[in-house]
């Protein structure tokens, strides 16, 4: 039984934190903004999937029973495959879980609705409850390697772009540790959400676990009218806690040629892949080289919409257009090859996480910002990574800074 009744507010977070235990326990968690009105609690899925997938494996996986009130992770490395071949990896293709109940936090007028299980879901708000303070959950945060090696693959990848074998890559840095015995994933999402963003998240499916506060929307879609909406995110400089210096920071942003060259050649990209499952036509800019600023970086955002052929639906447009142009580069096979070449495999890092509703629309995300968790013999390992697009003219000293202002907040949730 569902209820469209309105319940009065209670945070998403306290609700997430009485399911930390329960299976497939989930917090979408929105910043409330422009861009995230609604977030979602829910756990208990009745059907989960944990596979991998051959080459058209996602569009008939959202397509078969499992194309409503559905979650799902794609990692990354699923959509290289075709540039990188076959590479080992320790995360699966695809994870989905369809959950017969779930809660629905309108931030805008501060009520809760319920999907399905009224009972079960009053059961979940009864045992919310705040997030304890904790101590800072990480026993270390190590860097895959030293700054020398990611400059070195900065200066690699400069060279073949000034050799014509690309126009940009985007190149990864990584990092990964231990969490203490007595914390978990929960700990570190709820140190996390303290800098909110319009796509964080909270997931545990068995062994497995995604902590991500990620500022970027991959794609939306709508059966009803069609639109599909992209907004890729590229240039980046951090924030200052001066105004002063903050505003010049943000303004320098928006005047800088090669920021603004690096987010137009993403967008082309992206519109050309949306052409795949588009009406001719219908491939429209909306928005180039909007400034939006977060709680550690500003970024340029551009925004990319279309209208869907009759006949298409979630997966088919993921698959047309997985992995994000923002974390990938142009043209989008090549840069994954040369990537394959400085990184070992991303697993959900610059995947995409998704829902789609009860009535088919789907809202994914591009997993950056993100820390996947697993566990070993009792204790949570993560690894987590941020990286920056390189262009022509990219210093690989300040590429180097661009990674270490993405991943500061990530850092501060881990160690304090």
């Amino acid at each position: 039984m569902s209820s469209d009744a309105p319940i009065g507010w209670i945070e998403p977070l306290d609700v997430a934190a009485g399911l930390r235990a329960r299976d497939g326990a989930l917090c979408l968690l929105s910043d409330g903004g422009p861009n995230g009105r609604y977030s979602y609690v829910a756990a208990e899925p009745d059907r989960v999937r944990v596979e991998p997938m051959g080459p058209d494996g996602l569009g008939a996986a959202v397509a078969t029973g499992m194309d409503r009130n559905v979650v799902g992770v794609v990692a990354y490395d699923w959509g290289a495959r075709p540039a990188t071949g076959a590479r080992e990896t320790a995360w699966p293709d695809l994870i989905l879980a369809r959950y017969p109940t779930m809660l629905v936090f309108d931030h805008l007028e501060r009520r809760v609705r319920i999907r399905g299980d009224t009972a079960r879901a009053g059961r979940w708000l009864a045992e919310a409850r705040p997030p304890a303070p904790s101590a800072p959950p990480a026993e270390a945060f190590v860097e895959d390697a030293a700054d020398d090696r990611y400059r070195a693959a900065v200066a690699d990848v400069v060279v073949r772009i000034g050799d014509g074998e690309l126009f940009q890559a985007n190149v990864a840095r990584g990092w990964s540790g231990r969490l203490r015995d007595d914390a978990d994933p929960l700990d570190v999402f709820a140190r996390l959400a303290g800098g909110p963003a319009p796509y964080g998240a909270w997931w545990r499916i068995g062994d497995r676990a995604l902590v991500s506060n990620s500022p970027e929307l991959f794609v939306t879609f709508d059966p009803g009218d069609h639109r599909v909406e992209t907004r890729p995110i590229k240039g980046t400089r951090a924030r200052s806690a001066d105004p002063a210096e903050d505003a010049a920071r943000a303004a320098e942003l928006i005047a800088s040629e090669k920021d603004r060259a690096e987010n137009l050649m993403i967008v082309d990209l992206m519109r050309n892949d949306l052409a795949r499952v588009s009406e001719p036509g219908s491939v429209v800019v909306e928005r180039l080289f909007a400034l939006e600023s977060f709680a550690t970086v500003h970024h340029l955002v551009s925004t990319v919409t279309a209208r869907a052929r009759p006949g298409v639906g979630p997966g088919h447009v993921l698959q047309a257009i997985f992995p994000p142009g923002s974390v990938t580069g142009a043209p989008k096979h090549q840069a994954m090859k040369v990537i394959a070449g400085h990184e070992p495999p991303r697993g959900p890092w610059c995947g995409s996480l998704f829902m789609i509703d009860e009535v088919g629309r789907m809202t994914a995300s591009v997993l950056i910002r993100t820390i996947a968790l697993w566990r070993e013999a009792d204790r949570w390992r993560f690894r987590t990574q941020a990286g920056a697009g390189i262009t022509a003219d990219s210093d690989p000293q300040a590429e180097l800074e661009e990674t270490e202002a993405k991943i500061v907040a990530i850092r501060r949730a881990l160690l304090g």
